[in-house]
């Protein structure tokens, strides 16, 4: 465990150092795309590379160690999959993005991170963790994670349904849209949240808190954007939790 632990602190500081950088420079895609730069990749092939590493590596993983696995591993690994095939392929697909451009960077950066992401993960539910039973936590962990799901769905498709591909910004409401800015961003937070609760390792926790790092200071850049851009946007919404913040 000692070499893991190195490796898991180091990941949170790389986290933290994310979450002061994107406080005040926004990732450049969607909204904070400069349109300008020649290092722009369609956005729903970016979309698709970047977060396709996340369940192929999961699936090797799987495969490699599958005599080894029990019922409640499998289960976890289907968790997994489940978000990111929607993330890698539902979204991407669905999303009214085909005149739409990101930052090859974007891309570049978020490979590399679901990489390292899916790579703790799978590690440590399969060679660290220890799942023989099912306890009050796990199923804490399950509901919270698929209310999370179901908030991040629903939030993008009400962010899908808005706009044509060449229909410009507007100002989403319904759902939580009428409590917060970026109730998708908070639903995928909620999501994290239940996975460490369901792993209870510390690979779980700290992608929770990686995702806190950078979805976060998005929601706050998107706040100030909206605000920004509209001038009767509304004034009592929240940023990131209904009621509180």
């Amino acid at each position: 465990m000692y070499f893991e632990g190195i490796l898991i602190n180091y990941w949170i500081l790389v986290g933290l150092l994310a979450f002061f950088i994107l406080l005040f420079i926004p990732a450049p895609y969607g909204k904070f795309t400069d349109i300008s730069s020649k290092f722009l990749i369609p956005s729903r092939i970016g979309w698709i590379l970047m977060e396709i590493p996340a369940s192929l590596i999961s699936i090797i993983f799987v495969f490699i160690n599958f005599q080894s696995l029990n019922l409640i591993q499998i289960f976890l690994f289907f968790l997994w999959n489940l978000h990111y095939l929607h993330r890698s392929l539902i979204w991407p697909l669905r999303a009214r993005i085909s005149n739409k451009k990101m930052h090859i960077s974007i891309a570049l950066l978020a490979f590399l991170f679901n990489i390292v992401n899916a790579t703790l993960q799978s590690y440590w539910i399969i060679f660290i963790g220890s799942y023989e039973e099912i306890n009050l936590v796990f199923y804490l962990g399950l509901l919270i994670f698929f209310m999370g799901m179901f908030i991040n769905i629903k939030s993008d498709n009400i962010l899908i349904n808005l706009r044509t591909a060449d229909e410009d910004y507007s100002i989403p409401t319904g759902f939580l849209f009428n409590k917060i800015t970026s109730p998708n961003y908070f639903g995928e937070t909620i999501e994290w949240l239940g996975w460490a609760l369901l792993t209870f390792n510390f690979a779980g926790f700290v992608f929770f808190i990686w995702t806190l790092f950078n979805l976060l200071p998005r929601a706050i850049s998107t706040h100030k954007w909206y605000l920004s851009e509209f001038k009767d946007y509304p004034k009592n919404r929240k940023i990131f939790i209904p009621y509180i913040f």
